[in-house]
């Protein structure tokens, strides 16, 4: 699940950046670099990558925020003259004013929604941050030999208007019988542009699903989202309800199969894929089984990300002024997008609200106010955006009739347990449905691992990319489905 905050240290979607010219020292700034913010006690990682643009006059880069899971966004505006640097993030309120201390390091400040932050930046090898990453300790991730069958599939989604095919992996426990058919779970990522393995910090959490499941007699398909690694469509503009009709094409692939039990057809849906299986499950009644929701979506998602924000925040430590302030702003927008479905009329607007409430000195020092809340405009007018803030599950959960388990973490800042299992449970058994199960468990964050604060920053520091405890028990809860 995205965490999306219009003023605090959280990044969100893509960020624009334009380029300037280097007056001099043109290459002393060229390369990776790496530096750590200290937030409320939070260590926070940035690197940015900075290189020469396509008309070499100016300069391009990309930054990522490796404890949110930001990689490779793209840097629109680089300042560097007589080694002072300048890099502005507009549609986040960012700015980082600095110096150039030596080739290898950079000193300055990192400001943010009024806030300022000391940031040091050293240079670092190309792709050593990467390989830091994969020399990361991740006990769980299965290694080969595999005892069981491995088939990398395609399969295309009809419903788009261009041509969307889908790239992933089938894993089919290992059979005695030849002809023996396998109960199936389809795995939905969470938000964001997702990989097959749903891969992010060193970890691959489907990776070791699919394992775990395969083991234990159940077929899994993961695939890659729609325009990331081999699947082919696009992934920008889409929306929850678009990822939907890719679930479906999957499902449609395996009903094509042999060696399916496809009467016993499942989804498995993360965070905002957990909000993704009710849409499918309601429209695809015969088709599915059951669903599992880990870290489902229960409420309206402007309730569901007002509610986030205020939980990182507060285990970040911020004032209760801060808070109150993000929180009275973003309600206030929120409130418009819901009610406000022509963009024009939308995005003036929200203009109006930011020209009033807006202040000076929060505009980075290189923008106009009103290029500045241009931006602003354009990343909440964004279409993913838009969608869910205006969706509510209840929509379709009360149309699911197959059975339901939803899972939650205790220490989840992202996906509150209580809220959003309390609102699961009561928009299925509204309906009638009888077999609904939810549990919450003590201690685990939004990517399922033990954890100390649940705070987003400590993912990648965590050894265990999924709780066995949580695999074991979704286990035998669809083994009890599919014997029925």
């Amino acid at each position: 699940m995205k965490t999306i905050f219009l003023s605090i240290l959280i990044f969100s979607t893509s960020i624009l950046f334009s380029n300037s010219i280097m007056a001099q020292n043109q290459n002393a700034i060229i390369g990776s670099w790496k530096g750590e913010l200290a937030v409320s006690g939070t260590k926070l990682p940035l690197l940015f990558h900075i290189q020469k643009a396509e008309n070499k006059a100016t300069f391009s880069a990309t930054m990522d925020s490796p404890a949110q899971g930001a990689k490779d966004i793209p840097v629109s505006e680089v300042i560097f003259i007589e080694n002072n640097l300048t890099i502005n993030m507009p549609n986040l309120g960012i700015t980082y004013e600095a110096k150039l201390i030596s080739e290898t390091e950079i000193k300055g400040t990192f400001k943010q929604g009024g806030q300022s932050f000391p940031l040091v930046l050293n240079k670092i090898e190309k792709n050593q941050d990467e390989k830091e990453t994969n020399t990361l300790n991740r006990p769980q991730e299965p290694k080969a030999p595999f005892d069981y069958k491995i088939e990398d599939v395609k399969f295309q989604n009809k419903q788009t208007k261009e041509e969307t095919i889908l790239a992933g992996t089938l894993t089919l426990p290992k059979a005695i019988d030849k002809n023996k058919k396998f109960p199936v779970v389809i795995l939905i990522s969470g938000s964001g542009s997702q990989n097959r393995n749903q891969e992010i910090l060193g970890h691959k959490p489907f990776l070791v699903i699919a394992d775990y499941f395969t083991n234990n007699g159940i077929a899994v398909l993961r695939y890659d989202d729609r325009g990331t690694a081999q699947s082919t469509g696009t992934f920008k503009g889409a929306s929850s309800q678009d990822f939907a009709t890719d679930v479906e094409a999957a499902i449609d692939y395996l009903k094509s199969r042999n060696d399916i039990d496809t009467k016993n057809i499942g989804l498995i849906g993360h965070s905002e894929g957990g909000m993704i299986a009710p849409m499918v499950a309601a429209n695809r009644k015969k088709d599915i089984a059951f669903i599992v929701l880990l870290a489902g979506v229960g409420v309206n998602g402007s309730e569901l990300l007002l509610n986030q924000q205020q939980a990182i925040g507060k285990a970040s430590e911020m004032s209760d002024e801060d808070l109150q302030k993000i929180a009275t702003s973003n309600q206030a927008i929120f409130e418009l997008i819901k009610t406000n479905t022509d963009i024009k009329i939308l995005s003036q607007k929200i203009k109006n609200y930011l020209d009033e409430t807006i202040l000076d000195e929060e505009v980075p020092t290189t923008m106009s106010k009103k290029d500045f809340i241009n931006l602003q405009i354009s990343q909440l007018t964004d279409e993913w955006l838009l969608y869910f803030l205006r969706y509510t599950p209840k929509e379709n959960l009360s149309k699911v009739s197959c059975p339901v388990l939803a899972i939650n973490g205790e220490k989840d800042l992202q996906v509150d347990a209580q809220l959003n299992l309390t609102a699961i449970a009561n928009a299925l058994k509204e309906n009638g449905n009888k077999n609904v199960m939810t549990k919450s468990f003590p201690n685990l964050n939004h990517l399922f691992q033990n954890s100390e604060t649940g705070l987003p920053s400590e993912y990648e520091t965590l050894e265990e990319t999924f709780s066995p405890l949580v695999l074991e028990f979704m286990k035998e809860w669809i083994e009890k489905q599919s014997k029925k």
